[in-house]
């Protein structure tokens, strides 16, 4: 089955078209369409590749040292004094 159709390419397809063309020395566009298109349209139908899940690993930090995390100009000005420093610089080690 053929379809005779007009199309209206993007520049920057135009510009593909022409680069291909050189490299492969298509004698004709309308092989190199063809070519393109049906690479292209597998590609589009083809159901994406499955992944492989991603997991973290929980890790538990143990309390928090601070009754509500909410207002963060609060903490980190909690954070900023030299007592809770000391505290979380242990904690940390």
């Amino acid at each position: 089955m053929t379809l005779s159709i007009t199309l209206d390419l993007d520049d920057d397809v135009t510009v593909l078209i022409a680069k291909v063309r050189k490299a492969k020395v298509a004698s004709l566009i309308k092989e190199l369409v063809n070519a393109a298109l049906r690479k292209g349209l597998v590609h589009m139908v083809k159901p994406p590749a499955s992944r492989k899940k991603f997991r973290t690993t929980v890790h538990s930090s143990g309390r928090c040292y601070l009754p509500n995390l909410d207002n963060t100009t609060e903490v980190l000005a909690i954070a900023g004094r030299r007592e809770v420093q000391v505290i979380l610089a242990t904690r940390i080690c």
